[in-house]
């Protein structure tokens, strides 16, 4: 018979109970995931819920080429952060700090990719109400 061995799941962080990771931790691919799911969501607010307040009457192709470019404009500020991140691994922080960094970075990326959707249907609408 075989004895049940007993597993415990693999903890994360240090044993003082933080779940920093550890020092082998790629920052800048962490911050380009992060990039990319933020490109994405961002991307699918401005189809599914901008494009609802932005269409106009007959065939005008306008509220597409605006939707290119809201998402144009968010694309060199990912690209930015990337960058930023590919320069941070090496500059020998601390993994304290470069995780205290980082939550800072992708709290300000997240609030721009779920926030900018709804600010610019608010722009929308006050121009909607001046005009």
């Amino acid at each position: 018979m075989v004895a049940a061995a007993s597993h415990k799941p693999a903890r994360k962080g240090r044993a003082n109970g933080n779940d920093l990771p550890g020092p082998n931790v790629s920052w800048s691919k962490k911050m380009s995931n992060n990039c990319a799911a933020a490109l994405l969501v961002y991307t699918m607010l401005q189809i599914f819920f901008v494009l609802n307040f932005i269409k106009t009457e007959g065939m005008s192709i306008a509220p597409y080429f605006g939707l290119i470019l809201l998402v144009a404009v968010i694309i060199p500020f990912c690209r930015k952060y990337e960058k930023r991140w590919e320069k941070m691994d090496s500059t020998g922080l601390t993994a304290e700090s470069l995780a205290a960094r980082f939550r800072k970075d992708q709290i300000i990326l997240w609030m721009l990719a779920l926030g900018l959707p709804f600010v610019f249907v608010g722009i929308i609408l006050l121009i909607g109400a001046i005009f």
